[in-house]
């Protein structure tokens, strides 16, 4: 006959990322994200993800065509535990569905959680930094930029120029040269800009922002990058992150709140 025991644990539960617990719902296809998000977070926030499934060429119409399985994607992250924020990780995606609309899906099945998105991180990002007059770099075709510079002309800021690398596959952009990332960014931006702020999730550009920093004289917000700094926003982190940039150096002022 077997025998079953019993074991008692003799030290207290272990509370597992005390800085914070950050839910991500990220596309089918992004290569980039995570890997980023645990490059700039600290070692005590940690970060759980789920995917929503989404659609190649990347166009507006596919991008709106995610919203219906938001909701599922945010209640599948850690069922039962509580999360600090929750990110919906696609920028071009939060302007195609909306800023608003993003929030309410992810609390539909997230009730009173924070909320984020790589465009109110951004916003909120352009704040804390004082920039008005914005160049932009992407990976995205003609008509999307156009709807990205739309949509920051009605916040109210000033696009100088918006530039892309015309690819429709998301998950192609992931294979895109930081490299390359630097020197677009460098012949992109418009000396008259406050900022240059680089879209995309997908994109490797946190790693080589404080390189783009140094050639402009100026600061560098990517998607990724924002995210992380509004996360720990939100969730009242307090320390600044080095090695990302002049915007990770604010963590721990006032923000813009979704």
């Amino acid at each position: 006959m077997t025998r079953i025991d019993s074991i008692c644990h003799r030290k207290p539960l272990q509370q597992l990322a005390p800085g914070g617990r950050i839910g991500v719902i990220t596309l089918a296809t992004d290569f980039n994200i995570e890997q980023d998000l645990r490059r700039i977070l600290p070692v005590d926030v940690e970060i759980f993800t789920s995917r929503v499934r989404n659609f190649n060429p990347l166009t507006i119409e596919n991008l709106r065509s995610m919203a219906p399985g938001i909701s599922a994607a945010a209640d599948a992250i850690l069922p039962g535990t509580d999360l600090d924020v929750v990110i919906y990780a696609c920028t071009s995606g939060t302007v195609a569905i909306g800023v608003d609309r993003i929030s309410e899906l992810v609390r539909q099945s997230r009730p009173g959680v924070a909320v984020s998105n790589p465009v109110s991180a951004a916003l909120s990002a352009f704040d804390a930094l004082g920039a008005r007059r914005l160049s932009i770099l992407t990976p995205y075709t003609t008509p999307v930029n156009a709807e990205m510079a739309g949509f920051f002309g009605k916040q109210g800021y000033e696009v100088l120029n918006i530039a892309g690398f015309g690819f429709e596959d998301d998950t192609a952009m992931t294979y895109i040269d930081p490299d390359d990332i630097v020197d677009a960014a460098i012949q992109s931006c418009d000396p008259a800009a406050d900022l240059l702020f680089v879209s995309c999730t997908a994109l490797r550009a946190a790693g080589v922002i404080e390189r783009i920093e140094r050639a402009l004289d100026k600061p560098v917000v990517s998607s990724n990058q924002a995210l992380a700094w509004h996360s720990l926003q939100l969730a009242n982190y307090g320390a600044p992150v080095p090695g990302f940039g002049r915007l990770m150096q604010q963590v721990g002022g006032p923000i813009r709140r979704p």
